[in-house]
């Protein structure tokens, strides 16, 4: 790949080091330092990252998933001439996980929800954050992270829409909800409008107008959504500001760019 800008790079690093951490962990109960502790960077390891009670097929889903993010960040390091970020504190604590779902909910769920309980729990967590990084406006030459981040996040719309009609126990609410309910969440807490939909919407959202089946969110015209960096970082931040630190990132993204907006009144 060639760089555009080898802060680019290093800024995509920041979800590289989230989604590696959390698939690896949720599949294997280890890290990126268990495997290459060097791509660290010398970073602080995850806050409440664990083993996920997933079953066999989703445990190997997310192990593979959690290895391609670890190639694709060995992919943004190289450009950048091996000058990696340091990897961020993250937070993948299931209160972190819980609070999220309890703003889309709209109210605090009884018992707190655990992302970690379960494949169906660990699939709708997943989709949280899935969604406002793989339609990053692609910034890289082909082939990029962002292509196969868009196939990770259709491989798990899919699995999701697979079970769309299930209810999640115990609360009483389908998938489809639950994914409805978040995607509302992302799009208040991005700024953005319409950018991110559930796995059923509206025959008026679906696909040329004619499905309510929504695998793949897209435009009125089928067209991918494209985020902003400052709608990612709200998103991630959980606090509808890209200068206000918080959510998954407790101490702020890494980078230059990230770290331009720190302090900005927004």
């Amino acid at each position: 790949m060639v760089a555009p800008d080898v802060e680019v790079f290093r800024f995509a690093s920041n979800f590289k080091y989230l989604e590696g951490e959390f698939y690896l962990n949720s599949a294997l109960g280890r890290g990126i330092d268990s495997i290459n502790p060097s791509y660290a960077f010398e970073g602080p390891s995850a806050i409440g990252a664990q083993k996920a009670n997933l079953d066999h097929v989703y445990a190997n889903i997310f192990e593979e998933f959690g290895y391609e993010e670890l190639g694709q960040l060995r992919a943004i390091i190289e450009p950048a001439g091996g000058r990696g970020i340091k990897r961020p504190l993250l937070n993948l604590s299931k209160g972190v996980f819980s609070d999220m779902i309890d703003k889309a909910i709209g109210f605090k769920l009884n018992p707190r929800f655990d992302p970690y309980a379960n494949s169906i729990n660990f699939l709708i967590t997943a989709s949280v954050f899935r969604t406002c990084w793989s339609c990053w406006s692609n910034p890289f030459a082909t082939p990029t992270p962002i292509s196969q981040e868009s196939g990770q996040n259709a491989v798990i719309r899919t699995l999701l829409y697979q079970r769309a009609n299930e209810i999640v126990v115990p609360y009483n609410l389908i998938v489809a909800e639950f994914t409805n309910l978040t995607s509302t969440l992302a799009n208040q807490f991005g700024k953005c409008g319409l950018q991110d939909e559930g796995i059923v919407v509206p025959q008026s959202l679906g696909a040329k107008n004619q499905t309510e089946s929504n695998i793949l969110a897209a435009d009125v015209n089928s067209l991918s959504y494209s985020r902003t960096i400052q709608e990612i970082l709200r998103i991630l931040y959980g606090s509808c500001s890209e200068s206000k630190v918080g959510g998954f990132f407790p101490k702020g993204a890494n980078g230059l760019i990230a770290k331009s907006f720190f302090g900005r009144n927004i």
